[in-house]
C-alpha cells in the first residue's frame, strides 16, 4: 500500500480567484431540495475512480444527517442532460466555507470542465455563502491534475497540523 499525501489549500479573499471562462453547454444548478440519496449517488459516481471511501459505509441516517443540514449546499453540473460533475460547500459558523466534495464524472474528465466548475464553486462560496475564507483538501489519490487545477484557480497550500 502506498503512503497517501494530503494537501490543504485556502483562499483568503475573492480577488485571489483566477477564474476560468464558462464552458458552452455546461449548466451548474443548485440542488435546492435536499435529497441524501442523490448526494450519495453523486459521491459514488464522482469518487469511485479516486478511492472516495470514507462515506461508503455510512448508514442511511448518517447520509441524511450529512446532506439535509442547513450548512451544506450542493451544486450539480449537467452537460447535454448528463451529470458532468458536482460540488458540495459546507459553511462553518466561523465563516469558513469548505469545498467538501468536488469532481467530474468519469466521462467528462479531460474536456476542460474542471476549471470552470471549480471557478463556480469558489464564486458561490464567496458570493452565495458569504465566505470569510474558502478552503479544501485533496490527496495524492486524487486525479493527477487536481492539485494543479486548485492552484491555478488561486488556492495556496497551507500547513495542516493535527
Amino acid at each position: 500500500m502506498h503512503d497517501v499525501t494530503f494537501f490543504y489549500l485556502e483562499m483568503n479573499a475573492p480577488e485571489q480567484l483566477v477564474e476560468k471562462p464558462p464552458v458552452e453547454g455546461l449548466m451548474i444548478i443548485e440542488a435546492e431540495i435536499k435529497e441524501f440519496r442523490f448526494n450519495k449517488y453523486l459521491y459514488s459516481l464522482i469518487g469511485e475512480s479516486w478511492q472516495w471511501v470514507d462515506k461508503l459505509n455510512d448508514s442511511q441516517m448518517q447520509w441524511e444527517a450529512h446532506v439535509e443540514r442547513e450548512q451544506l449546499r450542493t451544486w450539480v453540473a449537467y452537460y447535454r442532460g448528463a451529470i458532468a460533475g458536482y460540488f458540495e460547500l459546507e459553511i462553518a459558523d466561523s465563516g469558513d466555507v469548505e469545498i467538501l466534495y468536488f469532481g467530474l464524472a468519469p466521462k467528462f474528465i479531460g474536456q476542460g470542465f474542471g476549471g470552470y466548475l471549480l471557478s463556480t464553486a469558489i464564486k458561490h462560496a464567496w458570493q452565495l455563502c458569504q465566505a470569510k475564507r474558502v478552503w479544501l483538501h485533496t490527496c495524492s489519490l486524487d486525479h493527477p491534475r487536481a492539485l494543479a487545477n486548485y492552484q491555478a484557480r488561486g488556492f495556496r497550500l497551507y500547513p495542516q497540523t493535527t
